[in-house]
């Protein structure tokens, strides 16, 4: 049986559940059971949609990403005493990290534009490499956590992009939410 032959059942399953939990008004269990997430970017035809958040409420939103850019000690030592070939490579990447979060929804198919608050980047030279946390606020009906995510992938593009003449070898790894607070999901800190 060819492989896309095998998908429909389980395409036509999923499609069954997502309008279930759609249109479902029965009362759920108080007693656990396994999670049936769905999708909230794709409506009950399977179709990709951007989710409405017009019904939210605004609040005080905030998010924390982290990523590494993970270099030798002699690419450190280069970065630390500002001799890299291409100059000041950490003002470069807290620059690009903050305009991609500012433009998180011309990147990320189906994220909303938000009046960003605040947006940092950190960049820390420390024993693996260059450890960049990006901090982005709001107040809106939705969260931040892809601008902090986009941040964090920028800033280490642009570090690897001015970086690659030194270490082409450098490798971006680690990229995750560390904290998000706000919305009606509340506080996650990752373990």
């Amino acid at each position: 049986m060819p492989p896309s032959s095998r998908r429909k059942p389980q395409r036509a399953a999923y499609l069954a559940r997502i309008k279930d939990q759609a249109v479902s008004t029965r009362p759920r269990k108080a007693k656990a059971r396994r999670s049936t997430a769905v999708l909230t970017h794709i409506d009950p035809k399977g179709a990709a949609r951007m989710v409405d958040v017009g019904a939210k409420s605004v609040t005080d939103r905030r998010a924390v990403a982290r990523g590494l850019l993970r270099v030798s000690p002699a690419t450190r030592a280069l970065v630390r005493d500002g001799a890299t070939p291409k100059g000041d490579v950490l003002a470069a990447a807290r620059l690009a990290g903050i305009m991609a979060a500012k433009r998180t929804s011309e990147l990320i198919p189906l994220t909303h534009p938000l009046p960003l608050t605040h947006a940092a980047v950190e960049l820390t030279i420390g024993q693996d490499g260059i450890t960049i946390e990006a901090t982005v606020s709001t107040s809106a009906q939705t969260g931040v956590e892809m601008e902090a995510l986009t941040a964090v992938s920028v800033a280490g593009l642009t570090l690897y992009d001015m970086l690659k003449s030194v270490e082409r070898g450098a490798r971006l790894t680690d990229i995750r939410l560390v904290e998000k607070t706000g919305g009606k999901s509340g506080t996650y800190r990752a373990p």
